[in-house]
């Protein structure tokens, strides 16, 4: 693509390199063809290509956003299977972080926007902030449907039924390996995952202290800040960052770590993207040293080379895979092959590269498409007559969990349980139905 940017804001690090990502994209058009967003809205200005054209003339003109790039980019889900798609390796990813960060410094958002934004980054990476809230919403919830705004319905449709409160295994300490140590690594507990689904935490912690891995909760670790990151809001999302480097940096320069584990995709693909982030700072090499360390839980364990086992009970698992897993991460048969090994009988949905509609916080702002692609997901993976489904990001398993008919449970829990540990509490006690 030919890009017509000034010498002077080629001086701009930023503006550099999104005029290089923008040069490697030939309009080959590949891209829509796995774009979610652009097969349920079938408009090119919904689609990557699309969406680069407008990313491109913002940024050339040095202009604020207007309200229709706004649009555009907000239905974006960032899901990068159009990365795994393009045959230029167009780097759609930072591109899109640029424009958000852009979006974010120029455009003046309606009211509403504004508030339902701020609320979000000022909550769901809280902890604490997010229990309260989600006992609040339990108490309207009823009132829900009265609601005009059709992204406060999707929140309240949200709040689970439980509501955990704190885990003391997700508190600062070191959980020792249940036999001589083969590794030391840290665990990111992370923010909302914790929160919505404690036992994720503790079934990872189980299994690899069983399998001989000391497991380290770093003191001052906290959300990664992807939640914020591709809100735009980059100074946030930063500061998350840097908390959870020097958390980490502490670590590696003690008693050294052989990895950083972490069991919710979206947050291991903005984490393995410290170095980037921030690539240009005083951080950078720690931030690089973290990056590096950055692993998925099921990347983890694949290292390990588990022993096959018969599963506990024979099951036939329909695996999801999340985007942040193989389009962010470029991780897929890891999962696939531990969940064979562990004895379980394997399903894959069809068009398992289009996203089932969680993005982060995409279906609590784009409620309606986000709706879109949930069915379509949910059809594909009712197809495959599973027994229970099996996904390795927590917001997948709430976007699918309450409509999908069969207990969702994260991969780890699953092979907690053959390898050992109890049956996931999500499968309950008595033999699982099929869905009609």
């Amino acid at each position: 693509m030919k890009t017509d940017f000034t010498p002077e804001q080629l001086r701009d690090p930023a503006i550099r390199r999104s005029n290089d990502i923008l040069r490697a994209c030939v309009h080959c058009g590949f891209c829509t063809a796995t774009c979610p967003s652009y097969q349920v809205l079938g408009d090119e200005l919904d689609s990557p290509r699309g969406r680069i054209y407008l990313i491109k003339d913002m940024l050339e003109n040095d202009r604020p956003a207007d309200a229709e790039t706004v649009k555009h980019i907000d239905r974006c889900l960032g899901c990068l299977a159009c990365m795994t798609t393009c045959p230029s390796g167009v780097d759609y990813a930072h591109l899109l972080d640029h424009a958000r960060q852009h979006i974010e410094t120029t455009y003046k958002r309606p009211w509403h926007d504004r508030a339902l934004r701020w609320i979000l980054a000022h909550v769901l990476p809280y902890p604490a902030r997010l229990r309260h809230a989600l006992r609040a919403a339990k108490m309207v919830r009823p009132l829900g449907r009265y609601l005009p705004d059709p992204r406060a319905r999707a929140m309240l449709a949200m709040v689970p039924d439980h509501i955990a409160g704190p885990a003391p295994h997700d508190a600062p300490q070191i959980h020792r390996a249940a036999r001589p140590a083969r590794a030391r690594v840290a665990l990111m507990t992370g923010c909302a995952q914790k929160t919505l689904n404690p036992e994720i935490n503790a079934a990872t912690i189980r299994l690899l202290t069983r399998l001989g891995v000391d497991v380290v909760v770093a003191k001052g670790t906290g959300c990664c800040g992807a939640l914020v990151h591709h809100m735009g809001r980059t100074h946030q999302s930063h500061d998350f960052a840097r908390q959870n480097i020097r958390a980490w940096g502490a670590e590696i320069d003690g008693q050294g770590l052989d990895a950083i584990v972490i069991n919710t995709s979206g947050c291991g693909t903005t984490v393995k993207d410290y170095g980037d982030m921030l690539g240009d700072t005083e951080m950078a090499g720690q931030a690089r040293a973290v990056s590096d360390r950055a692993m998925d839980i099921c990347e983890f364990l694949a290292r390990l080379d588990l022993a096959p086992v018969a599963a506990p009970q024979d099951l036939r698992v329909t695996y999801h895979a999340a985007c942040s897993l193989q389009h962010g991460q470029k991780i897929t048969q890891a999962p696939k092959r531990l969940l064979t090994q562990a004895g379980f009988t394997l399903a894959t949905p069809a068009d398992a590269h289009l996203c089932c509609g969680s993005a982060g916080t995409y279906n609590l702002l784009q409620p309606a498409i986000a709706d879109q692609l949930k069915v379509r997901k949910l059809d594909t993976l009712r197809a495959t007559r599973p027994d229970v489904i099996a996904a390795g990001n927590i917001g997948c398993m709430t976007q699918i969990g309450a409509d999908a008919g069969v207990p969702v449970v994260h991969t780890v829990q699953l092979l907690d349980w053959a390898y050992g540990g109890p049956r996931p509490a999500a499968l309950g006690a008595g033999p699982l139905q099929k869905p009609h």
